[in-house]
């Protein structure tokens, strides 16, 4: 048989021991020799459905053998199989990117915190590629012929959270466009806001290195955010909406700043202080990570 001959090659190129070889071929050649009368109808001696081990007609020596040599030469074609794996794809088997070569930061805080403000900063300043999910939404709104256009439209303009498939996608074509390009270091700002999209970023994309946390008391965010709405054009920067990203941040995100706060992956920055203050802090707590 085809598949038969395939196992027997296979184990040969892992050098089986010759009785294990042996046991194989036997089983190819169909070996269980059970004389002919244990598959007659004839009832006589009984129904024949089975194979009954304590049968005199029957070497349990031989049928445990061969079940023994195709347990032994299953594991030893899985580790063949194995063994021809390139290593960079072992290491990346379960995401997108590996985090060797692939560094991501989460910038979170609240609206008007200045995440946006410090990520510019820090892309002229450290080399980095600026990835806002809030940005990526917006063009993917106006995108001719966009499927999602309504829908992102809607969540930006009601201060709700539009859906992680479609963030999440659109982060991950991001990256993978910039890496293209040899970029290596990236910072998604005003992502993950809920735990399912960091639990699923980090599962299906990369390890995040770590998260800059800004807090901004709530009364400096709502200024700065009606300030910046009387020039912005924005949707969402009115006063119901303003309220409602307030609430949504504390009852969804922070959970996440939480959970990896846990993990020793947060670092914390009053950004309540003039932009430049503000930036020095960032900058010293990157050195701090080795991050120049």
């Amino acid at each position: 048989m085809r598949s038969s001959s395939h196992c027997q090659s296979m184990l040969s190129s892992v050098k089986l021991a010759p009785q294990l070889s042996r046991q194989i071929g036997l089983l190819s050649r169909a070996s269980l020799r059970v004389p002919s009368r244990l598959n007659s109808t004839d009832n006589r001696e009984g129904p024949s459905e089975k194979l009954n081990l304590n049968s005199p007609y029957v070497n349990k020596t031989l049928v445990f053998g061969i079940i023994a040599a195709m347990a032994v030469g299953g594991y030893l074609i899985n580790r063949y199989h194995q063994s021809k794996v390139p290593e960079s794809i072992k290491e990346t088997a379960s995401t997108a990117f590996s985090p060797e070569d692939v560094k991501v930061i989460f910038v979170l805080g609240g609206p008007g915190s200045g995440k946006g403000t410090q990520c510019s900063k820090l892309v002229n300043e450290k080399g980095f590629v600026h990835l806002s999910a809030g940005d990526l939404l917006r063009a993917e709104q106006l995108r001719k012929g966009s499927e999602y256009g309504k829908l992102i439209a809607q969540c930006i303009k009601e201060g709700t959270i539009v859906p992680q498939e479609v963030t999440i996608a659109l982060l991950k074509n991001a990256i993978s466009s910039h890496v293209a390009k040899g970029d290596k270091r990236f910072l998604v700002d005003g992502f993950p806001r809920k735990m399912d999209q960091a639990l699923t970023f980090e599962n299906e994309i990369v390890k995040s290195a770590f998260t800059l946390f800004f807090e901004c008391p709530e009364l400096v965010m709502l200024e700065r955010l009606l300030e910046r709405g009387k020039t912005s054009g924005r949707t969402d920067d009115n006063i119901e909406s303003i309220k409602k990203r307030f609430r949504v941040f504390i009852d969804t995100s922070m959970p996440v700043v939480k959970h990896f706060d846990e993990q020793g992956k947060v670092i914390k920055v009053k950004c309540d202080e003039p932009v430049e203050i503000v930036s020095a802090h960032v900058k010293k707590a990157l050195e701090d990570k080795g991050i120049n």
